[in-house]
């Protein structure tokens, strides 16, 4: 079987920037070993499968697998699929992907870049000593916790962000966690400053993470005192993005560049 393949780096304005997904196009579902198999020969954070679909709801149905697992929503690779099919068919503004659990997400031209949806996901205050522990940081302003797997570490410093060196086994073993070190950005910096740890799936770091910022974006809207603001990822490869909260939607923006295109051979 001969899968089209496009690797795309998102929240980026040039290539080796940003986050880079893979997005596959397949005429109907795999079993979900072969998607795994096939994410773990990919070897980024995310792989995006892609399926197309006949109903008014959506234009497809979209999944994400890590290296190790499936995740329920993945921001840069919907991004990175939005750019794919958008940049084959220039007459569309928008695309909608039918999800198995974040629902319908859109991606839409914006600019030179692209704006996506995603549900907002306001996190709660709740205690997380294993998690604080295993990030080693001193200046800890609040813990916060949202259900669907992510855990929030507030600072009072970005240069502790930017300086954070986790202990990934002993983060892993705190649970199956998006774990997410933020603080205010500092003078000439962004708004928000943050860092994004996957160990549980695999990922050590993961470099621009748009699910993170449909957690962070209510937290710090309300904090600011405004509805938008402009986020730093603080990863090696590193990424911006601005990030506005309408209703009860996160509106993320960001580019997108291409820099692998090919075929997929699947024995």
């Amino acid at each position: 079987m001969r899968i089209p393949f496009t690797q795309v780096d998102a929240f980026a304005d040039a290539a080796f920037t940003g986050n880079p997904a893979a997005v596959m196009m397949l005429a109907s579902w795999l079993d979900d070993a072969t998607l795994l198999a096939i994410a773990q020969e990919n070897n980024l954070s995310e792989t995006a499968f892609l399926v197309p679909l006949d109903g008014a709801g959506a234009d497809f149905e979209l999944r994400w697998f890590t290296p190790g697992d499936e995740v329920e929503m993945c921001g840069h690779a919907t991004l990175a699929s939005g750019h794919v099919v958008l940049s084959s068919d220039t007459m569309r503004q928008r695309v909608r992907f039918a999800t198995r659990h974040a629902g319908v997400l859109e991606v839409a031209r914006d600019g030179l870049g692209y704006s996506m949806s995603l549900p907002k996901r306001t996190p709660s205050p709740e205690a997380l000593p294993g998690i604080v522990e295993a990030l080693g940081v001193d200046g800890v302003v609040e813990t916060l916790r949202h259900p669907a797997g992510y855990a929030v570490v507030v600072v009072d410093a970005a240069q502790t962000v930017r300086a954070c060196t986790p202990d990934f086994a002993a983060l892993a073993k705190a649970g199956r966690y998006v774990v997410i070190l933020t603080a205010r950005g500092g003078a000439g910096e962004a708004d928000v400053v943050s860092r994004v740890f996957v160990p549980a799936f695999a990922i050590d770091e993961d470099p621009v993470t748009g699910a993170a910022h449909a957690v962070l974006t209510p937290y710090w809207t309300q904090k600011l005192g405004r509805d938008s603001f402009v986020a730093e990822q603080a990863s090696a490869r590193g990424g911006r993005l601005t990030c506005r909260l309408d209703g009860d939607r996160v509106i993320l923006c960001g580019g997108c560049v291409t820099v692998i295109e090919g075929t997929f051979l699947l024995p």
